[in-house]
């Protein structure tokens, strides 16, 4: 009778060896689960070619390992606003910033739109000498916007600093500030 299958108890312990196995013949539906431990990874032998788009995620994140070069754009960046009677401010990554500016001209409602409660955004607003007036609205709608202190000041080249918290979905914590002079 032939061999149809070569078993465990015919093959010599370390008989087959890495170099005796063609090319691509163990894919990972051969492995059993759990085979491949960190131990058995050669230094370097994982790269991010290699990993699942959705296979890193916060709690495979070590402490203190994400730096500032990795932050997104709204984190660390400044953005000019175009000046209108509305203007749309992202929370969010596409177009967001972590500071804005703005000289207005005209009367002008800040728009929040892709809030993230717990983020804030700062917004440097230098008057125009028009005595324009700031609000505010929440993805076109009302919101509710605390005043901490402090008031937009329109004063030709005055240099307004607004901080605002977002606290909710449609609720902010807000200051105004100018240089002490």
């Amino acid at each position: 009778m032939a061999l149809t299958k070569v078993t465990n108890n015919v093959l010599a312990d370390d008989a087959v060896t890495s170099a005796k196995l063609a090319t691509d013949a163990v894919t990972s539906a051969k492995l059993a689960a759990s085979a491949v431990t960190n131990a058995k990874l050669a230094t370097d032998a994982v790269h991010t070619t290699n990993v699942a788009d959705d296979a890193i995620h916060s709690a495979k994140l070590a402490s203190n390992v994400v730096e500032m070069a990795k932050v997104g754009n709204e984190f660390k960046t400044v953005s000019a606003l175009t000046a209108a009677a509305t203007i749309d401010v992202t929370f969010g990554t596409t177009g967001g910033a972590s500071v804005f500016t703005l000289t207005p001209t005209s009367n002008t409602t800040l728009n929040f739109t892709n809030v993230v409660p717990g983020i804030n955004k700062y917004l440097t607003i230098t008057g125009s000498g028009n005595s324009y007036t700031l609000s505010f609205t929440v993805g076109g709608g009302a919101g509710t916007f605390n005043k901490i202190s402090g008031a937009y000041n329109d004063a030709s080249g005055m240099k307004n600093l607004v901080q605002i918290l977002c606290v909710g979905n449609s609720e902010f914590w807000y200051s105004i500030s100018q240089i002490d002079t």
